[in-house]
């Protein structure tokens, strides 16, 4: 199973904070570092303010050589398909070929409001989307020498170049959620990775096989598509210090432990074997306080090395 470290650094961090969390990430062992898409905080004064998601793994490309990088997820709402396209490409060229692209509707209104982003209805959100993944994915894959065009309702794309290429053959795109119709069908048309955020093995199971089902409907081969989850993580190796790690991330004990990620190591590990069992071969760990770099270190020994 991999691990993986994610952020939300719209809670309040500079970039300094994301690149010591991004190189201990590194150093270890983690499988990579992923960061929320997110210009406003929802709790707190968020200082000292949000760092955009793509000029912080432009930059941690150069500064990283061995982790995946990527976002949970960009929102189709910030940046237009075209330059987007762009940017991508450019990161995972500066990567040597470590991007990996979770892609969403968006769905944070305050947020659009504060910054001035157009907000459109859940049903346009969507449209548009689903439009912007096929101009995307259709630019990137695009041979060199040929133009792409794309005629749709929101998006038109008319003899484009489709450079740059990306340097992988294919950035792998995530797509994730719980919608029942949409978004299964979106993810076994588009992506290589399906993502459950935050939730209970329980629940996680019904959305899987939903997306299992789009899977085949779309006639791909079962094995191409990865299943993971996110998950808030809260170690503690005493009641102490549980508490004292939940506190600063401004839970409850019980609530890491029943909703997340949380508690002794072997909680941690008998809950990432359930995951497993259910088909998840990749967990997202929300690492929401990002001065304790201890705690990732104390993951890493106590969880990512007894796996």
């Amino acid at each position: 199973m991999d691990l993986r470290i994610f952020t939300e650094p719209q809670q309040g961090a500079s970039y300094d904070d994301l690149l010591k969390v991004a190189q201990a990430t590194e150093l270890l062992g983690f499988d990579a570092f992923f960061r929320s898409d997110h210009y406003l905080t929802m709790g707190g004064d968020g200082l000292p303010g949000p760092t955009d998601a793509w000029l912080t793994l432009a930059a941690l490309a150069r500064e990283t050589h061995r982790i995946r990088l990527g976002t949970l997820v960009t929102s189709a709402t910030f940046r237009h398909p075209g330059p987007l396209a762009i940017s991508v490409a450019q990161v995972d060229q500066m990567s040597g070929g470590r991007v990996e692209f979770g892609y969403g509707a968006g769905w944070f209104e305050a947020e659009h409001a504060a910054y001035g982003i157009p907000f459109p209805p859940l049903g346009e959100r969507f449209d548009r989307l689903e439009e912007a993944l096929a101009v995307i994915t259709g630019l990137w894959s695009a041979p060199v020498g040929e133009t792409f065009t794309y005629a749709g309702t929101h998006l038109q794309v008319t003899d484009s170049p489709a450079l740059p290429k990306p340097a992988q053959p294919a950035i792998p795109v995530i797509i994730g959620g719980t919608g029942k119709k949409r978004t299964p069908a979106l993810a076994a048309r588009y992506a290589s990775e399906f993502n459950v955020p935050f939730h209970n093995l329980d629940e996680v199971v019904p959305i899987l096989d939903r997306v299992r089902a789009a899977v085949v409907a779309a006639d791909r081969p079962a094995e191409s598509m990865t299943y993971s989850v996110a998950q808030v993580v809260c170690l503690g190796s005493t009641d102490a210090q549980l508490a004292k790690r939940a506190e600063a991330i401004g839970r409850s004990p019980q609530d890491v432990v029943d909703d997340g990620l949380g508690g002794t190591a072997e909680q941690i590990l008998a809950k990432l074997a359930a995951f497993a069992d259910a088909g998840i071969s990749r967990v997202y760990l929300q690492v929401l306080d990002l001065q304790d770099l201890d705690h990732l270190e104390q993951i890493a020994d106590q969880v990512l090395r007894r796996l």
